[in-house]
């Protein structure tokens, strides 16, 4: 390769991640807006509407006011860490969105492409690698405040994450199982076909423990018990003002976006339409309603549940969540990969 290949290639790659980027960042800014929009509408209250019509101009004019601001580091605090922390947290936030597949396009007419930064062969890999880095930004900041009560939320991020991660490991094995290919774009074109094809059918209880286990991860109500306001004042990023504290919120829904992605992707057919006749529709829309549609849902449990008690938190995680996965990998396992099993079954047959 010459260096105007090289250059070429650094351009291409530099107009995917913008393509990518740009949007996910307008995303994550009018996710705010639809939140407080439909708590209120759920709430019979107006929610934001002052700043331009509707409201619309609300995300940027919160990004003004905290831009805005001072931003304090508390005098003991190891101010490295410090600000280190929200910039480790909003990272593996972005950078999941790497491989995630958002359609395909036919290049002028013929081979169809997949559209995204890199289509890995392991791709759901990375992307529970990455993700899970963001407990570390986490941890780092509420150790790195010099309060008790940053600690204490930090702990409880940390050990809420890891008893959530595995029951959530588990159900996307099950996905791997019937796809079989850990590659993103390959799980889609299992669920190719129609909605009887798509993967809640057979694996929804492993859909349910996902979803919510998701909920859990991005520390969303009713499972935010690091930030718990009555108790621990803002959580383990109590002590950040300015930017510092809008980054933070910038890693919390991008990890919620991611989520709702994901689960259209793996339980939900993609961008695959729900019925063949329907295909006329782009994929690409078909995937942003499918997780706009689970992002409601997330806006929907802050605005219903309350939050859980800790002990109530880590009796679904470990007790429920953990043992329903563990065997409902074994369940697939068996009728997967047991041929008499499998053909006396009828209705098994469209997920062979």
């Amino acid at each position: 390769m010459n260096l105007l290949d090289m250059a070429l290639q650094v351009i291409i790659w530099a107009v995917e991640i913008v393509a990518v980027v740009l949007p996910l960042a307008l995303a994550v800014a009018y996710t705010t807006y639809a939140e407080r929009r439909i708590i209120g509408w759920m709430q019979v209250r107006q929610g934001c509407n002052r700043v331009g019509p509707w409201g619309l101009f609300q995300p940027l004019a919160d990004g003004l006011k905290m831009f805005m601001k001072e931003t304090i580091i508390p005098a003991r605090s190891n101010k490295f860490l410090f600000v280190a922390a929200p910039v480790l947290s909003l990272m593996p936030a972005f950078l999941a969105y790497a491989v995630v597949p958002f359609g395909e396009t036919s290049l002028f007419g013929h081979e169809l492409h997949v559209m995204a930064i890199a289509d890995l062969n392991v791709g759901i890999l990375y992307v529970m690698a990455i993700s899970s880095l963001a407990i570390y930004g986490i941890l780092m900041a509420g150790w790195a405040s010099n309060s008790k009560y940053a600690l204490i939320g930090a702990i409880r991020a940390t050990s809420q994450m890891i008893s959530y991660e595995i029951a959530m490991g588990f159900s996307i094995v099950c996905v791997l199982i019937l796809a079989g290919s850990l590659s993103l774009t390959d799980i889609v074109h299992a669920q190719a076909g129609g909605i009887l094809h798509w993967y809640f059918i057979p694996l929804f209880p492993m859909f349910i423990v996902y979803f919510i286990s998701g909920a859990a991860e991005t520390n969303r109500s009713p499972f935010d018990l690091p930030e718990g306001e009555a108790e621990l004042v803002a959580g383990f990023f109590v002590e950040y003002s300015g930017m510092w504290f809008a980054v933070f919120a910038l890693a919390e829904y991008a990890a919620m976006i991611l989520i709702a992605l994901m689960t259209s992707i793996l339980f939900m057919g993609g961008w695959n339409p729900p019925f063949e006749f329907l295909s006329f529709i782009p994929g690409t829309v078909w995937l942003l309603m499918k997780t706009s549609f689970f992002i409601f849902v997330f806006i929907w449990f802050r605005a219903t549940f309350p939050r859980y008690r800790y002990d109530q938190l880590m009796r679904l995680g470990w007790k429920v969540f953990l043992p329903l996965a563990m065997g409902w990998v074994a369940v697939i396992g068996i009728f997967t990969y047991t041929p008499v099993l499998s053909d006396f079954i009828g209705f098994w047959q469209p997920w062979r």
